[in-house]
């Protein structure tokens, strides 16, 4: 078995340097793959993308109802529901 050599991975001044960094190196001869370790990302956000949807007046103040009761706004309860249901029918 051949020895690997990890690269050590210089300080950089900004990202502009580190990005022209790693558009001419490449990132697998500075990854140690003998002892990986899981990363967590807590505070990464999922992707948004904004939609349009047309409901009738009165669904939506209904949903302003429930929202009001659970302290969300309402916006926030349709995507609760929204996963929830999702969630339901690929399960099934």
């Amino acid at each position: 078995m051949k020895n690997i050599v990890k690269l050590t991975i210089p300080e950089f001044k900004n990202e502009n340097e580190e990005r022209n960094f790693w558009t001419t190196h490449d990132s697998s001869d500075y990854l140690d793959w003998t002892n990986p370790t899981e990363a967590r990302m807590p505070k990464l956000k999922p992707s948004l993308k904004t939609i349009s949807i047309r409901l009738p007046e009165k669904m939506i103040d209904e949903l302003k109802i429930l929202a009001n009761k659970r302290d969300v706004p309402y916006q926030s309860l349709m995507k609760i529901f929204l996963a929830e249901r999702v969630a339901q029918e690929i399960l099934n």
